[in-house]
């Protein structure tokens, strides 16, 4: 959100910018990464506020002790966050202390109006940064916050199964529909660094990011270790990189940040460079950029640059699909945006949604 937006919400006039740290799947260390990610951005200087927007398992609570827990109200009723490290912070699990003792019992749309309330009645006075520990999932809580908050970009969490993969997709997606970008992917639990040779062993597989980076185009990603540190500065409270501000794995912290912090500035932009791919019946499909530019591209040379699994081997990168396999008259039925990176193709001859990286386009074809 830029100074200049305006916002229905008076607490979050202050607030420059929201980023959404999400998951599809619980475990998998989504709110370790928002507490590292938010403290990495306040040490570069930047005012930060954390937000654990998830009522039925706060973690803020066991992720952060705060000197004095209670919470109090200003004079025009809004709820004043606690410090911690330097960060404005707040909790369900502060607001309401007998959730660090059982589950809450909240209906849907009664949990999203708490989260809202949580957003939205806090004064949060002035930050460079609101970030948001979303729950996990892609539900109605999820959709509400996107939809009722100015969400400037997403990070999403996950971790090396193939299985993944498909959750981070449905993530993506989600997003998308509410025009907000996924700036980042950090993939959990990557490897484990073994502590006799060194070595990176990839205890639970491996492909997910790297499918994520063919087939979205994404720039930045990262992968983070299994540490055992990690879990055990949580549960004491005291963050790595807090703890060890010049460990190995917080300087990953620190360069996510960096990475955020930077994409988020480049979409802020007034011009961003984004093209946007067209295609007009009997022509070729072309990709034009803000400046003029464009590039024509055949529709069978498009076609034939799907880079999808069933059309290059995700194994060794090699093409499956034949140029004499491609229907010479294909062309696209439907091409829509994804994100603010690539487009979505679906074809006449069926196959499935092809998503094209536009760096990928203008390598190829330009």
């Amino acid at each position: 959100m830029s100074e200049s937006e305006p916002t229905r919400f008076p607490a979050l006039a202050g607030v420059q910018r929201i980023l959404a740290v999400s998951s599809c799947k619980g475990g998998v260390g989504k709110s370790t990464t928002a507490v590292n990610l938010a403290l990495s951005l306040h040490r570069y200087g930047l005012r930060v506020g954390l937000l654990d927007a998830d009522v039925y398992g706060p973690s803020l609570p066991t992720l952060l002790r705060p000197e004095d827990p209670q919470l109090f109200q200003n004079a025009e009723g809004l709820i004043r966050p606690l410090d911690a490290h330097g960060l404005k912070v707040l909790s369900f699990g502060w607001v309401d202390p007998e959730q660090n003792r059982g589950a809450a019992i909240l209906r849907g749309p009664m949990v999203s109006q708490v989260v809202s309330q949580l957003a939205t009645r806090v004064e949060w006075g002035e930050l460079d940064y609101l970030v948001i520990d979303f729950p996990p999932g892609t539900g109605d809580i999820q959709l509400t916050l996107t939809q009722q908050l100015p969400i400037n970009g997403a990070v999403i969490v996950t971790t090396p199964q193939n299985l993944s993969f498909v959750d981070v997709v449905k993530g993506i997606q989600m997003f998308d529909t509410v025009k907000v970008p996924t700036v980042s992917v950090v993939e959990n639990m990557s490897y484990y660094s073994c502590t006799g040779c060194g070595e990176k062993q990839r205890i639970f597989g491996e492909g997910a990011r790297e499918k994520l980076i063919t087939q979205f185009g994404f720039k930045h990603t990262m992968e983070f270790p299994l540490d055992t540190r990690l879990s055990e500065m949580s549960d004491a409270g005291i963050p790595l990189v807090v703890a060890e501000p010049e460990d190995p794995v917080s300087q990953l912290y620190y360069t996510l940040a960096e990475q955020v912090h930077g994409e988020l500035n480049r979409l802020g932009a007034e011009d961003a460079g984004i093209p946007t791919l067209s295609y007009n019946v009997g022509q070729n499909c072309e990709l034009t950029y803000p400046d003029g530019k464009f590039i024509e591209i055949p529709p069978f040379e498009l076609r034939f640059a799907c880079r999808c699994a069933s059309c290059v081997s995700e194994n060794t990168g090699e093409q499956i699909l034949k140029r004499d396999e491609v229907d010479p008259d294909v062309y696209p039925t439907e091409i829509l945006p994804v994100g603010r990176y690539a487009a979505s193709v679906k074809w006449s001859d069926e196959h499935r949604s092809s998503i094209y990286p536009y760096e990928y386009l203008e390598e190829r074809f330009g």
